[in-house]
């Protein structure tokens, strides 16, 4: 192994802050990283980090070496870049993080499709829930949903973040039909919680004919911190649900659920869906695959017919 590639080692245990973490990432054995790291330390003729029991610290020498790393990972993976601009077909590993259930419903068959499409390509898919550093954990692309906060990253915007309040027909028959929010939020509801992120409030319009909006706090029967679960319970007459229409798989009816609420205003969107990454110029490996996953959603997104007549319901159709 030479002194760059131990070089991009040393930074990923420094970013990670663990040898476990570090080795996990590199997709190797635990002993053989810190066999590397203790070469590199021997090669340079210095110590670079601090080893105790809980945690890594840097030496003097180890903060200087840390600035050479990550100008070298810089300058190669330039070079890469650089160098895959020149293939007719992209080639090589894609590492890619997005939600769980978005991953399971939309991007597994875009991968599908690039893969057979491109036979020299590789992809690493990481569904999680939790918001991953694209640049520390070196992924090509993460997607995201809500409002975009990191401004190291490149967004773009692949759709806006529609919602819809929804119930299963069972639990319209037992608990009947809401007419206006104050019936609903007297309704058992079903909602995500993870952490400290609680999706249990809602702007609804005053009224029928209002833009003017109030926030609305639901009681949670269920809560849960997957959306699947979130969706399936909806489905099955636990709780009605504030449910984003990417979450939903197919079309309502399919399911047995009804919208609630249609007359009234509920924001434009909450957010939107974007997909992330670390480059202004991204790799030719990107770009094909973002295409691809734009081809697999359709320019208009799939989930937006989920709802026959949404573009007519929340009053939509009455702004601007």
């Amino acid at each position: 192994m030479d002194i760059a590639t131990r070089l991009d080692l040393f930074l990923d245990v420094v970013r990670q802050g663990s040898y476990t973490k570090a080795a996990e990432l590199r997709l190797m054995d635990r002993s053989s990283l810190s066999k590397q790291i203790k070469m590199l330390e021997s090669e340079l003729g210095t110590r670079l980090l601090n080893r105790s029991t809980r945690s890594l610290s840097l030496t003097e020498a180890g903060k200087e070496v840390l600035k050479q790393a990550e100008s070298v990972r810089q300058t190669i993976s330039d070079t890469h870049r650089i160098v895959e601009s020149f293939h007719e077909k992209p080639k090589g590993l894609l590492r890619i993080t997005c939600p769980t259930l978005f991953g399971k419903l939309y991007v597994q068959k875009a991968i599908k499709i690039f893969m057979q499409r491109y036979p020299d390509t590789d992809v690493q898919l990481d569904l999680s829930n939790k918001v991953l550093n694209v640049i520390e954990d070196r992924y090509d692309i993460a997607f995201r949903i809500g409002d975009m906060q990191d401004s190291n990253l490149v967004a773009r915007k692949i759709a806006d973040n529609h919602i819809a309040i929804l119930a299963s027909k069972s639990f319209i028959e037992r608990h009947g039909m809401p007419e206006t929010p104050e019936d609903l939020i007297k309704l058992p509801a079903v909602f995500f919680s993870s952490g400290g992120l609680v999706v249990n409030k809602i702007p609804i319009g005053k009224d029928p004919k209002s833009g003017e909006f109030k926030l609305w706090e639901f009681k949670g029967r269920y809560r849960v911190n997957e959306q699947e679960l979130v969706l399936d319970s909806v489905k099955s007459g636990q709780g009605f649900g504030v449910l984003a229409l990417y979450m939903l798989g197919d079309n309502i009816k399919k399911f047995d659920l009804v919208p609630l609420l249609t007359n009234y205003a509920l924001p434009e969107s909450f957010g939107a869906l974007y997909a992330v990454y670390p480059h202004r110029s991204p790799t030719p490996l990107v770009n094909k695959f973002l295409d691809t996953f734009r081809e697999t959603i359709g320019v208009r997104p799939v989930w937006e017919s989920y709802i026959d007549n949404y573009e007519n319901y929340y009053n939509k159709t009455g702004k601007s």
